[in-house]
């Protein structure tokens, strides 16, 4: 059974940092491109980073040069660490693992919320 849990969620003031954990279960981790998704209250969820299996890196331009996405295949965990965090970036935060042999998987997703 694939389960991923996410982890680190919770309350910071603007400025300041946040590291979610996503903790992957049942996959084979390393062959699986992983993301990092949010949606904020009558917004769509959107992407916010993606790392594929060799390291390569894509971000969403609302995040470029202040969240950075790293996995560890080792503990099978992606992480996204968020700096300079903004009021806009209050969300619910997803993982997901996108396996190029049985397909997509979403953890239950984490809140941040961001105060000014």
């Amino acid at each position: 059974q694939v389960q991923l849990v996410e982890s680190g969620g919770g309350l910071v003031q603007a400025g300041g940092s946040l590291r979610l954990s996503c903790a992957a279960s049942g996959i084979i981790f390393s062959l699986n491109t992983m993301g990092w998704y949010r949606q904020a209250p009558g917004n769509q969820r959107e992407v916010v980073a993606t790392i594929f299996s060799g390291g390569v890196t894509n971000y969403a331009d609302s995040v470029k040069g202040r969240f950075t996405i790293s996995r560890d295949n080792a503990k099978k965990t992606v992480y996204l660490q968020m700096n300079s965090l903004k009021p806009e970036d209050t969300a619910v935060y997803y993982c997901k693992a996108n396996s190029p042999v049985t397909g997509i998987y979403w953890g239950q997703g984490i809140q941040v919320t961001v105060s000014s």
